[in-house]
């Protein structure tokens, strides 16, 4: 009987059990759906740029900065070299047709702080940046844009020209025919001054989304026996990156400059036209530096410049690490940046963190330089 009465009272407040259970769970998932952010703000990525620790402090042979002083270069903008005004910068840019006239590329805006940009706006963003880094950094210089005669679209900056030169410029072959116009334009230099020597000019040929931080007229002063200058990184596959090639301004260093340039041409077109949107540019400069008997690919895991005489031409290599320095993607991933940054690249999604450094720097009058700036940046990926 008493059996019965314990059962009795077990099924009289089980109900109870399941109701305070229930309750306690509605409880529990109210709580955590507080303390979660919906899915759509955590992927959402900034639109703005977001500054965080410097990375790299501690280490000797990384910057050091201080808020967004740069403590430890050995080599700073203050000192301008002599030859400031005879380096002129030039760079291939074109806007696509297609991009022009497509309603889609018009109608899809990207933000990029408190500005919105479509396609063609935004690579006009990025070409505007790039010269006005060139202006803080080296304001004599001069900048031309080598571009497609039908392009449609004008730059109204001082010291800056537009360079047509006829060729194809689809994205197919932008980089193929980036080598070209270099060759049509070193050989119409080439031939200007055999005809009417003068003042020597200096060339750097550039990408457009690079930022120049510091005086380069250096490089020709510290090293007067090159014809070309490259940069190199420890990449076995891809040691030399085309975005950054220097030519003397004298009319023999011209001249073997353009006929190296028409040797990679030609094995570019032999053995790299798969790789022709991209990489096939680098793919044949490396296959005719390392064409020299008994080359030495061992130096490109150094950071010291060397030079060597390839097929007639001097050509002086220069690290990465300091004339072509790309910011990995998320400052948090990587153990700083190398001393003495000159040129930063920002390559592919990077471009966002062009963008935002140059609004930055611009708007504030406490930045001696970009370098800490772009260093403490980068928390997130900065796609386009």
């Amino acid at each position: 009987m008493k059996r019965m009465r314990g059962w009795h009272r077990f099924l009289f407040g089980l109900p109870l059990i399941l109701l305070l259970t229930h309750l306690f769970s509605v409880k529990e998932l109210q709580q955590s759906s507080q303390t979660m952010e919906p899915p759509e703000k955590l992927n959402k990525k900034f639109d703005h740029l977001v500054l965080g620790p410097a990375a790299g402090q501690g280490l000797s042979n990384r910057l050091q900065c201080q808020g967004t002083k740069a403590l430890n270069r050995t080599h700073g903008s203050n000192g301008r070299s002599s030859l400031e005004d005879s380096v002129a910068f030039v760079t291939v840019f074109t806007i696509y047709n297609s991009s022009v006239n497509t309603a889609d590329d018009k109608a899809i805006k990207t933000e990029v702080g408190s500005a919105s940009y479509n396609k063609v706006e935004r690579s006009m963003a990025v070409l505007n940046a790039f010269i006005n880094f060139i202006k803080v950094a080296m304001p004599r210089s001069n900048v031309i844009i080598l571009t497609d005669p039908k392009s449609d679209f004008s730059v109204q900056r001082s010291q800056v020209t537009l360079y047509p030169i006829q060729g194809e410029y689809s994205r197919d072959k932008l980089m193929l025919q980036r080598i070209r116009s270099y060759i049509a334009f070193l050989d119409s230099r080439h031939k200007m001054l055999s005809q009417r020597p003068g003042n020597i000019t200096h060339y750097i040929f550039t990408d457009s989304d690079m930022a120049v931080v510091d005086d380069l007229g250096q490089i020709f002063h510290d090293h007067p026996n090159f014809d070309l200058a490259l940069t190199f990184r420890n990449n076995k596959g891809q040691p030399i990156n085309s975005g950054f090639i220097a030519v003397r301004g004298t009319p023999d260093a011209i001249l073997r400059a353009k006929l190296f340039l028409q040797d990679v041409l030609r094995v570019y077109r032999m053995e790299y036209m798969k790789a022709s949107r991209m990489l096939g540019d680098q793919l044949a400069l490396a296959s005719v530096v390392k064409s020299k008997p008994q080359f030495d690919a061992n130096r490109f895991s150094k950071t010291v410049a060397f030079t060597e005489d390839i097929r007639g031409t001097k050509v002086l290599f220069l690290p990465c690490a300091m004339y072509n320095w790309t910011p990995p993607e998320g400052a948090g991933q990587f153990r700083g940046m190398p001393l003495d940054v000159k040129v930063v690249h920002f390559k592919g999604s990077r471009k966002r963190l062009m963008l935002e450094s140059w609004n930055f720097y611009s708007s504030s009058l406490d930045i001696p330089d970009m370098l800490c700036l772009i260093l403490a940046s980068g928390r997130t990926k900065y796609d386009f």
